[in-house]
């Protein structure tokens, strides 16, 4: 376990490294962005260990791992993010663990989520997570809503007991007008983030950039970037 905490301590110190001269780069404040580390197919032990080296914000993309692991590490000061494609019957399980949903991306899903949070007595920050590579009206190939989108949905979450509206979340798109252009697509979120907040101040969050491309995140202004090989290693193939 030694071993494994030392590599996860490197890893991390070279993450921040690259954290910091990015912020620097922009002429932000390095508190200005959170790094959350997605810890998705990685152990608990893994969780804490990282707890201990000082990480506060993880992320899951699958309940049927996050739930377990959430629950053995219950003891830890840890905000939990569920990034990865929520279908509507994992909703209940979810809202027992997750402090902020940043792949909210359709109406059904949001009344799923205000009607477990409002059972489970529980307040769920939402992002809205934006398709960049979706045509008006529809959805992109790795979940999201079209930008035309947005504003109805936001409106949803907001008006929907138990849930907060966070701000915004959006991958990196593989195919369209900004395949291989980060830092375009995390631009054009910008955008999107500065119209959500004419109409909801608080709605300041803004998701965007991992281990490949975080620091074309933070150069355009994102507040959150979420983390995994960079800090746990390639991960191991699903079968």
């Amino acid at each position: 376990m030694t071993d494994r905490k030392d590599e996860l301590a490197a890893n991390l110190a070279r993450v921040e490294e690259r954290i910091a001269a990015a912020c620097a780069a922009a002429g932000r404040a390095r508190e200005e962005v959170t790094l959350v580390v997605v810890t998705k197919t990685y152990p608990a032990d893994d969780v804490r260990a990282l707890a201990e080296l000082g990480v506060r914000h993880v992320a899951e993309n699958r309940d049927q791992d996050a739930a377990p692991k959430a629950a053995a590490c219950a003891d830890l000061p840890l905000t939990w993010h569920f990034v990865g494609q929520l279908q509507t019957n994992k909703v209940r399980s979810v809202v027992g663990y997750a402090d902020f949903v940043q792949s909210v991306d359709r109406s059904r899903l949001v009344t799923a989520l205000s009607k477990e949070a409002v059972r489970a007595g529980r307040e769920i920050g939402c992002l809205i997570q934006v398709a960049l590579d979706a045509g008006e009206g529809g959805r992109g190939e790795r979940g999201g809503v079209a930008p035309g989108g947005v504003a109805e949905l936001a409106g949803l979450i907001a008006r929907s007991e138990g849930l907060r509206l966070g701000g915004l979340m959006t991958v990196a798109p593989l195919t369209g007008e900004y395949a291989g252009r980060e830092q375009a697509a995390f631009g054009r979120l910008m955008d999107l983030s500065t119209d959500l907040r004419r109409t909801h101040p608080t709605a300041n969050m803004v998701s965007a950039g991992m281990s490949a491309d975080l620091e074309q995140a933070v150069a355009a202004g994102a507040t959150h970037v979420r983390v995994g090989s960079a800090v746990l290693g390639v991960r191991p193939r699903l079968g």
